[in-house]
């Protein structure tokens, strides 16, 4: 998850770079309705990517365009935040105030359950129309459809995701040079260079307990046991999970350990996730271990080291998927346009633009990618993907469960529970979701 997903939104965000406004009426809109000359109508949009984001780079030029193409529409931009929108989804979705089009949260835990719950839109006949289904990898389409339990990866279309993001780690190359660190290649050679921070004084991860990052990393070392059969028991309910078996108790009794050696904070349980990137951004620390999502981000805000990023050493599988989706509410009132401003982020235009802004587009001309670190960061993802190293996130498989996860990762960051305790914390919600969908 990135959380999923993810950073607040910076509040230059609601400033004038989506908040526009037209009049007028035209024909040539993408799908053919705009309001033509008769009443103005509006479109209300909430999305909670930073301004100076990849997507939220893209999806400004995006609003542009729509406004070009449909000058008889308004586009009102409403700021959220992540964890706002995580909260109170199914709520505001259930109501009047429901936007027209949202950025949400991908997977069984929040697109499937408000599908299930039958407050979003059925986008398959769109999907199909518009060629968002050809655009689409079979592997990006996974979150993007869901059945009538609200599992993800077969069923009709409830969202559109027009970026991929997965788990990488970042790091201060000045830092490296500083310490005689290497890049590690292998999982060995990772954590011997964690034992040469510490032994100079410098916990080398910023981590943030409080939000999503933490739970990543614990992912990343059960995921270095594990293999597609496991992921797919996990995410897709397509075997048993044991929780107690080698993948999770070798990640939550490795997380321990890796707090106890110094390589994570024992304060960084209350840590929110902002407070980790600004952290990593002003030289604290030498690594940092999270999502795409950051990449434009740091290109835009890091001016005093060099960076980069390199892939989990030793692991086959990452944290990582399509990015969220553009969903529609079933009580939306202008799904129409909503559909017409989906379409203009699938752009080839705009998916180039989010490819040389440090995103990971769908549907961009790889010859149209001419940023040197996000040629990088695209072919790491890349090779993630052909190897079928996309392991979703770990909080997606119930609802609810981003927050049982937090709180079982603090209590392995401050040890008020043992990893066999937390284990069994965390498996209980699990295995009622199971139980409640009749698995």
């Amino acid at each position: 998850m990135r959380k999923t997903r993810k950073t607040a939104v910076a509040a230059a965000l609601a400033a004038a770079a989506l908040t526009l406004a037209a009049c007028g009426g035209s024909a040539d809109s993408p799908g053919g309705k705009d309001g033509g000359a008769g009443e103005a109508r509006t479109l209300t949009l909430w999305h909670y990517e930073g301004a100076d984001s990849a997507m939220g780079k893209a999806w400004a030029e995006a609003v542009k365009q729509f406004e070009a193409s449909h000058p008889n529409v308004k586009v009102k931009f409403e700021e959220k935040g992540f964890e706002q929108i995580q909260k109170t989804a199914g709520m505001v979705l259930n109501s009047d105030e429901a936007p027209d089009i949202m950025e949400y949260n991908k997977g069984n835990a929040t697109a499937g359950l408000l599908s299930k719950q039958g407050l979003l839109a059925d986008l398959s006949d769109e999907a199909a129309k518009r060629g968002w289904d050809k655009l689409l990898s079979a592997s990006l389409q996974t979150t993007a459809r869901y059945d009538e339990r609200g599992i993800m990866g077969s069923g009709k279309w409830y969202g559109v995701p027009n970026y991929g993001e997965y788990v990488m780690v970042y790091y201060n190359k000045d830092a490296f040079t500083k310490h005689g660190v290497e890049v590690p290649t292998t999982y060995d050679e990772f954590t011997a260079a964690l034992d040469t921070f510490v032994k100079a004084g410098v916990t080398p991860i910023a981590n943030a307990g409080a939000e999503y990052p933490a739970q990543q990393i614990f992912y990343l070392l059960a995921l270095s046991k594990a293999d597609r059969a496991w992921v797919d028991g996990y995410q897709l309910y397509k075997g048993t999970t044991d929780f107690h078996g080698p993948q999770l108790t070798y990640a939550a009794e490795t997380f321990a350990d890796w707090v106890k050696k110094g390589y994570i904070a024992k304060d960084s349980a209350g840590m929110k996730a902002e407070d980790m990137g600004t952290a990593f951004m002003s030289g604290k620390f030498p690594l940092l271990v999270s999502g795409s999502w950051w990449y434009g981000r740091f290109q835009s805000d890091i001016k005093d080291f060099e960076w980069g990023s390199f892939l989990w050493p030793g692991n086959q599988m990452s944290p990582g998927s399509s990015g969220n989706l553009w969903v529609v509410p079933e009580k939306a009132k202008n799904k129409d346009l909503a559909y017409d401003f989906i379409d203009i982020t699938m752009k080839k235009e705009i998916q180039n633009l989010l490819g040389n802004s440090g995103g990971v587009p769908v549907a961009a001309d790889p010859a149209a990618i001419t940023d040197p670190k996000s040629k990088e960061l695209i072919e790491n993802f890349n090779a993630l993907s052909a190897k079928d190293g996309l392991a979703f996130y770990p909080d997606w498989p119930a609802p609810g469960y981003y927050d049982v996860l937090v709180a079982g990762v603090q209590e392995l960051i401050n040890g008020g529970k043992k990893p066999s305790e937390v284990l069994d914390e965390i498996a209980q919600p699990y295995n009622d979701n199971l139980a409640d969908i009749g698995e």
